[in-house]
Formats: C-alpha cells, structure tokens, sequence
C-alpha cells in the first residue's frame, strides 16, 4: 500500500511495530504526543497529533490506506482522562478513517473489555462486553464503534483484543502472553488479509495455558509461534499460593478486575524489566 499510519509510535507496541510496518507500504506516518522519535525509517516520518483533536486526525490520516490505531492511555486512569484520549480519541480517528477513504482501522482493544469474565469460562471472539475498567469500558465502546462503522459505512475494522503483551512475570502471562514476534505477526495478517469485514481476534500467543477461545480467528491466518510454557517452572516456583476469592486471580482481567474505578494497574503486574 501507498500510506499507513501508525497511532501510538511511541509506545512500547508502537516502538516493535515501526520496522515491520514500514515494510508494507510506501511510506509510514507515525504519530504520538511526544515531540519526537529516534532514528526514523528510510519511509517513515513523524507527526505530533493529540488523539482529542479532530483536525489533528484529519490531517494525519489524509491520503492514507489503512491505521494502525495503538495510541491511548494504556492503564486505568480517571474517567476523565480516558474520556479525551480513549473514547473521544477512538471517535476522531474512525470519523477521520471514514471522511479520508480509508479502507480499514486495525486497533489495539484489549481483553480487558471483557475481563469480568471467570476464567472457569471458556470464552470466544463472541462473548459479551464485560469490562473491567474504565480503560476497558473505552475498549467496548471502540469496539462497538467499529462495528457501526462497518454496518453504516462500510470501513472495516480488526479489533485485537490484546490479553498481556510483555515480558511473562507473573502466572497470569502463562496463558495471556503475546510474544512480541506474534505481535507482529497479527498486525501483519490484520493489514494483509484481503476481507476482514468487522471482526475481533484475541491477540495472544500459543499457550499452553490460553484462557481464551481463538478459533474463530482462524479466517486471519494469524498462526501464532511462541508458548509462555518456557517460563512456567520459573514463574511458578516463584508465585505464591492463589486466591479463589481473588478476582484478579480468578477473571480475565487479572488485577484490572480488582482494583478500584480509576486506579492504576500496571504496576501490580509484576512486568520485568527488558534488557
């Protein structure tokens, strides 16, 4: 393709999804709200945009095929500040997707739209919104929002509900890791696959101890590589005895199904340093 543009450059996702992504087209516009990124791609260029600027999105993704929209608050925050980047954000981009002719958004969701789910139950890319969160709350709405998009509008819509995309730290990550060479991989198969319609694919690895059906994905082609059981001895000897009681032990969204309305989460993951 002639133009793609990527929404959260500057973000951990963002930063492994750069180089790829500048294979497959053209030219490769990454944007974010820092003022800059480090050594730019022969293709690419960077644009500042704020996510809760219309006009913003409108420039950014003029003349472009398709958006790759990973840009956002990527924890819980205040209703507030998940409102402007997440919820108004998703609006302006796919209202900005539609107005440019683009062809498709391919967008960060996450499993935390349904993480009030018990991981006693076997869920597919079908089970109802459940969120867990603010944070997850935004990712229902996107979702929803693509949906709407494809049925009055016909812009499509892959929405990779992404269950934990980092270093494997705590025993959750044995079922939810997604590798960063499968994360790639599902963005590849998400621009590439000619018809995707509205669709929603759980972005994960090939775990052994994967609590989500992703069988219903299989149109995608995604065909995920690395297994979490490779650290299982590890994460395991060090974890201490689980709470049945606990529901960020026994749901999906793991400490985002326990904590309060508007609190930060990440730093209860247990997420090792990379070196």
């Amino acid at each position: 393709m002639k133009k793609l543009v990527l929404t959260g450059a500057a973000g951990r996702l963002g930063t492994i999804l750069r180089g790829p992504l500048s294979k497959m087209c053209d030219a490769l516009v990454s944007s974010d709200i820092v003022d800059g990124i480090a050594e730019l791609l022969p293709n690419e260029t960077y644009l500042r945009a704020d996510l809760s600027d219309r006009a913003a999105m409108m420039d950014l993704l003029k003349g472009a095929d398709m958006v790759v929209h990973f840009g956002a608050i990527g924890d819980e925050a205040s209703f507030d500040d998940i409102l402007r980047s997440n919820i108004v954000g998703a609006y302006n981009v796919w209202e900005a997707a539609h107005q440019n002719g683009l062809s498709r958004v391919v967008y960060a969701s996450s499993i935390h739209a349904v993480g009030m789910h018990p991981k006693t139950e076997s869920i597919g890319v079908d089970a109802p919104h459940r969120p867990d969160t603010y944070y997850g709350l935004a990712k229902c709405f996107a979702e929803d929002l693509g949906r709407m998009f494809w049925d009055k509008r016909g812009l499509e819509a892959v929405c990779l509900r992404i269950l934990s995309c980092a270093p494997v730290g705590n025993a959750r990550a044995l079922g939810s890791w997604l590798s960063d060479g499968d994360l790639v991989h599902l963005v590849e198969r998400a621009i590439d696959t000619p018809v995707t319609g509205f669709s929603v694919i759980y972005g994960v690895s090939a775990n052994d101890r994967c609590p989500v059906d992703n069988s219903g994905a299989a149109f995608l082609g995604y065909r995920p590589r690395d297994n979490a059981e490779q650290f299982a001895d590890r994460i395991l000897a060090e974890s201490g005895p689980h709470d049945p009681t606990d529901p960020g032990q026994m749901c999906h969204g793991g400490p985002f199904a326990s904590i309060e309305l508007g609190q930060g989460a990440k730093s209860l993951l247990n997420i090792p340093d990379e070196d």
